[in-house]
């Protein structure tokens, strides 16, 4: 019964971290390029009490063994990198990226920042720039006199403007994306960034549309890939679940109890 009680507990662990994921979900509903996440759980170790295929006589084996589990505990969070929906903005420095890959951002402490976050801005000195200010990568500098509504990027990352007085639109850069072998890998550190880890592989630059990449579209922003009928279907589940293993918790208390009252 005291197995039981750790067992039930670890339940109800493992559905809180349940229960704390869909919440962050739920809240990022409306966060620019915001990928689910998704918890995964894994058994813990077994008691093993009678082990199958040992010799029951001298000419039978046990077909089956006796294990008894010990509960459960998380063992990842897996980041769905699904396509979300694009919302179309208006403004002429919003990209979004329409398959795979990612921007990339120089930090302010030197190291890069991957996102799907494409709502970018012009700052004081014509440069593009992330909403927190990090440099995009390869920098794309807009020249002196630049008129803005000029300013289009093609599907496949070509960025072109025009310049007051000048009739022909010129080029002033070219986006690049980024994939990876492994992107679940890839540790979320805030503000809509991602930075690569030992279990994320190689980095894989290129251009827009070519060789597996994306495609950049231009006035429209790529929303959260959160299905909010979705993580009301798991926080149901997940509190369901979390309240059968109060119940099992009670009921073994109560059988704890009927065996300590046995001597009296």
């Amino acid at each position: 019964m005291m197995r039981s009680l750790w067992t039930a507990a670890s339940g109800m662990i493992g559905q809180q971290f349940n229960i704390d994921t869909i919440a962050n979900n739920l809240a990022n509903v409306n966060t620019t390029g915001f990928k689910a996440n998704r918890p995964d759980f894994e058994d813990l170790l077994y008691q093993t009490l009678r082990v199958a295929g040992t010799p029951a006589t001298e000419l039978t084996v046990v077909p089956t063994g006796i294990q008894v589990g010990h509960g459960v505990r998380p063992a990842a969070t897996q980041k769905l990198f699904t396509q979300g929906s694009l919302q179309s903005t208006g403004n002429v420095t919003d990209l979004a990226i329409e398959g795979e890959g990612f921007f990339r951002v120089l930090m302010f402490d030197g190291t890069y920042g991957y996102t799907r976050d494409g709502s970018f801005k012009i700052d004081a000195n014509g440069q593009l720039v992330s909403s927190n200010g990090y440099r995009f990568l390869p920098e794309i500098i807009l020249p002196e006199g630049f008129i803005r509504d000029t300013m289009t990027v093609s599907q496949d990352g070509r960025v072109t403007v025009k310049i007051a007085g000048v009739d022909d639109p010129i080029e002033v850069g070219q986006v690049e994306i980024y994939r990876f072998v492994n992107p679940a890998g890839l540790t979320a550190v805030g503000e809509n960034l991602f930075k690569v880890s030992g279990a994320t592989g190689e980095v894989i630059p290129g251009r827009p549309g070519f060789d597996g990449m994306g495609k950049t579209i231009q006035r429209f922003l790529e929303m959260s890939n959160v299905s909010v009928v979705q993580e009301m279907v798991n926080m149901i589940v997940a509190q369901r679940a979390y309240e059968t293993n109060s119940k099992a918790i009670q009921t073994s208390d109560n059988m704890l109890a009927t065996a300590n009252s046995l001597k009296r």
